[in-house]
């Protein structure tokens, strides 16, 4: 008879068949036998989502933990509604939307169309849930799979969309119209649906990003065509930035709204930037005085387990993880080697900016040193593999506990020039530190060290509005997540903005 351990193990083996490199799989009931299934879950490597239905876990996630949850939610969606309705259904008008502009937030409530439906709430885990409205959904070509999605495409969803979609998600909305060309297709369902509201709404829309020429084009064949069509800006307030409508990624222009939306806040909260110091040499040693405890604290964010002394033999040259047992703790130690060697790198990126060069430029130049730097003794010690040095990530990240998932990788090739463009074009340093820091992070374009060389940007865009080199304390750890949670998911930048702004402060006395 097989012991305990030898049938958790062929459980596991069960598993990992389904899994297939994916580090979270969608597990229907009858995918695993019923033996299976109850190992698996008692030792925490699968959770149960709804009846018949679970997802791959970490066994070490804690109750409560959302992790799992928020890396499998949007699989998990297309997997459970294919499986009910096949491809006979739709997101709404405004998920549809939102997931064309690249906002892929978990939502409170995803609503479904289908005619199939039955107008059910369908619970999930940690809040979440699937409202199946049974609707009547628009046919085959005016829908589009993403990712096994069914979305709207985006003219029939700008179409379909009510008009205060485009006050409650300005920058989602905005990213949207930016994607549209030449607007043939859009036109086309306009007029064959008689949408003379619709048109004008749209029209003051595409008027409000600068797409005169589209603007002009909807009102003149509406009108051609004997409708009478009145332009109406469903928009709060006109756009004072312009947009690409060249972009064939949303991203770009997502990264500019999110600046142009956040950038007032920041300013009217953030210390008022200084001159740059003139003693460069006396800047630098403040600076390096603060090393150990942002090593330390930057560390312990991360959750490596480091103490002072190993940071301190590390930086004097006196690791020696051969000969000392103390030194064999090879994660941590590397980590604290990669750091002090990083930091050194950030150092030199700032003098260069002290210096007067353009402290974006000089980000967009130094950034990825600061990456190897702090991974290339992991490499070395065999931890991590040489290719973890390339530079952006080629696949997905999650972030801990976030509702917020980081860009696509595709995206990240997109997003991270505009990021670099709008720090070489903020006049603000306050705007550069903040915004900075919080967009490198929103993106996530490592698949490690984010949170590290985000804070390592922070400090080096301070240093070009003469503030102090500032350390993110680990006791505040709770609040610096919080308050990243709340710019990332509600595009609300005050309280991280604030959070900051009284470090800052706190330094410079």
């Amino acid at each position: 008879m097989a012991t305990p351990q030898e049938k958790l193990a062929q459980a596991l083996a069960a598993l990992q068949k389904l899994q297939q490199n994916n580090d979270v799989v969608i597990i229907h009931a009858d995918d695993l036998t019923t033996l299976h299934k109850k190992l698996l879950k008692a030792n925490g490597f699968i959770k149960e989502v709804i009846r018949g239905w679970y997802i791959s876990t970490r066994p070490d996630e804690r109750d409560g933990d959302t992790t799992s949850w928020y890396m499998a939610y949007w699989k998990f969606v297309s997997v459970y509604v294919n499986s009910r309705f096949g491809t006979d259904w739709c997101l709404s008008p405004e998920q549809s939307l939102l997931i064309h502009s690249g906002n892929t937030i978990i939502p409170t409530q995803l609503l479904v169309r289908s005619p199939k439906a039955s107008n059910n709430i369908v619970q999930l885990l940690h809040g979440t849930s699937i409202l199946d409205n049974k609707l009547k959904i628009p046919e085959e070509k005016s829908r589009v799979n993403k990712d096994g999605l069914q979305l709207l495409t985006l003219e029939e969803g700008l179409i379909a969309v009510s008009e205060d979609f485009f006050t409650r998600h300005a920058t989602d909305a905005r990213s949207c119209l930016a994607l549209v060309k030449e607007g043939s297709i859009l036109l086309e369902k306009l007029l064959n649906g008689g949408h003379s509201i619709v048109a004008g709404r749209l029209a003051g829309a595409f008027r409000n990003i600068g797409s005169k020429k589209l603007a002009d084009n909807i009102l003149k064949a509406m009108k051609s065509a004997g409708y009478d069509v009145r332009e109406l800006d469903p928009f709060d307030e006109q756009l004072s930035i312009s947009l690409s409508t060249r972009e064939t990624s949303p991203y770009a222009n997502r990264m500019r709204l999110m600046w142009h939306n956040m950038r007032e806040t920041v300013v009217n909260i953030f210390p008022v930037p200084k001159e740059l110091p003139s003693d460069i040499e006396a800047y630098l040693k403040e600076v390096e005085d603060n090393y150990v405890d942002d090593a330390y604290n930057s560390l312990s964010i991360e959750g490596y387990r480091v103490t002072a002394e190993l940071i301190n033999k590390v930086k004097s040259g006196n690791w020696n993880p051969e000969d000392s047992e103390a030194d064999q703790e090879a994660r941590n130690a590397m980590a604290a080697r990669g750091y002090y060697q990083a930091f050194q790198a950030v150092k030199e990126s700032i003098k260069t900016i002290l210096e007067g060069e353009n402290a974006g430029e000089v980000a967009d130049n130094d950034h990825g040193d600061w990456y190897r730097e702090l991974f290339a003794p992991s490499v070395t010690a065999g931890i991590l593999k040489a290719g973890d040095l390339a530079g952006y990530r080629s696949a997905q990240v999650y972030i801990k506990g976030s509702m917020h998932t980081p860009l696509n990788p595709d995206a990240v090739r997109d997003a991270m020039p505009v990021l670099f463009d709008l720090l070489k074009e903020e006049p603000h340093a306050g705007v550069r530190a903040v915004l900075g820091h919080f967009l490198f992070v929103f993106i996530h374009p490592y698949m490690d060290g984010n949170g590290r060389v985000g804070r390592f940007l922070f400090n080096a865009m301070l240093a070009s509005g003469g503030y102090s080199w500032t350390v993110i304390p680990l006791a505040q750890r709770d609040a610096y997540m919080a308050a990243l949670e709340k710019a990332s998911v509600h595009g609300d930048i005050t309280d991280f903005a604030r959070f900051l702004g009284d470090l800052v402060a706190g330094s410079s006395k």
